[in-house]
């Protein structure tokens, strides 16, 4: 893994293994990480990140879980093909997620019209087709 970094707030409200996850995550199914492509070992991970292997090491497991990474003894941790079908969002990770944001989002002493203006703008920047929803 040489072209995208991954960064940790430890003064964040969202521990780090699940910065740490949600950015690989981005960065695969982005295609920022493809295929075939080796991330660091855990222990290297952690050291460029100064925390401790355990916090990459749940990171890289729930990546497994997900599917995303796979780890062979000799091969190292790698980028997992993509899924052969459609992926549907678990909802209880979807929620998760939310409440991270949220809670991440309030903290920087966001109200729920900025969150919500945030959720947008991103969706807007990911999803550049048209949406069949009005804007009011």
């Amino acid at each position: 893994m040489t072209g995208p970094v991954v960064r940790v707030d430890t003064s964040s409200a969202i521990p780090p293994y699940e910065q740490i996850r949600a950015q690989l995550a981005a960065m695969i199914l982005t295609g920022q990480l493809t295929e075939g492509e080796r991330l660091p070992t855990v222990r290297q991970l952690a050291a460029d990140l100064g925390l401790a292997p355990g916090t990459v090491a749940r990171a890289y497991r729930e990546l497994e879980a997900a599917e995303l990474i796979r780890t062979r003894r000799g091969a190292g941790t790698r980028v997992a093909p993509p899924p052969s079908e459609p992926n549907h969002p678990n909802p209880h990770q979807l929620a998760t997620l939310a409440r991270d944001f949220t809670s991440a989002a309030r903290a920087l002493g966001a109200d729920t019209e900025a969150i919500l203006a945030a959720v947008h703008d991103a969706l807007g920047q990911d999803q550049p087709r048209t949406s069949n929803m009005t804007h009011g």
